[in-house]
């Protein structure tokens, strides 16, 4: 290949890779946040034992066929499941207080964050999260999901009026609380280069 060629096409996959991290970079950090916060971190237990699972074996199986997860690594999700899902309810499904609680440590007050991130994992719209949305919405963070799965998660995350398009406002009001949430503070103009790129990433 032309040398001139192979420059043209590492400038635009870095390029390209440089537009992702702005879109993903967030959500990768919630997820990072959310992982650390199952996996011996989160302190707070209920007294009581959790219920018994209805998850037999045949169901790890098809969980781990549905997702990018191995059956094993769907059985230590199903065991990270149950220790949130038993935290505060006890009812085998992840409230939005229980998964405040495992982020931030507290399962009171308003967090836009947390909203935007509760939705997108509770896709049957039930107002909890069972073990199969929890499954599959991680499995989108798994290292062999495509990358146009990662996308359209943070472009979900990104659609705050759930319109199929993101204007510059709802950028701007989730890269805001995102910064509130992990307690970074940018400059007026820093954070107007991240708003535009972000932007014109996912639309």
């Amino acid at each position: 290949m032309d040398p001139t060629n192979k420059s043209l096409l590492g400038c635009r996959a870095l390029k390209f890779s440089e537009k992702l991290c702005a879109a993903v970079f967030p959500v990768i950090s919630i997820i990072d946040a959310l992982i650390f916060a199952f996996s011996g971190c989160f302190e707070y237990r209920n007294p009581c034992r959790s219920k018994e699972s209805h998850y037999g074996n045949n169901e790890i199986v098809r969980l781990s066929q549905e997702s990018h997860f191995t059956v094993n690594e769907v059985e230590a999700l199903h065991e990270l499941f149950k220790k949130l899902s038993s935290s505060i309810f006890d009812d085998g499904f992840v409230h939005k207080e229980e998964l405040q609680l495992a982020l931030f440590r507290t399962s009171c007050g308003q967090n836009f964050f947390l909203d935007r991130v509760f939705d997108i994992f509770d896709k049957k719209r039930t107002g909890v999260i069972d073990l199969e949305e929890f499954v599959h919405s991680l499995s989108i963070f798994h290292p062999n999901a495509p990358v146009e799965d990662k996308i359209e998660f943070a472009f979900k995350l990104y659609d705050l009026r759930q319109t199929g398009s993101i204007g510059r406002e709802e950028v701007k009001q989730m890269v805001i609380a995102l910064l509130i949430e992990f307690d970074m503070k940018l400059t007026d103009e820093l954070l107007d280069q991240i708003i535009e790129k972000v932007r014109t990433t996912l639309v």
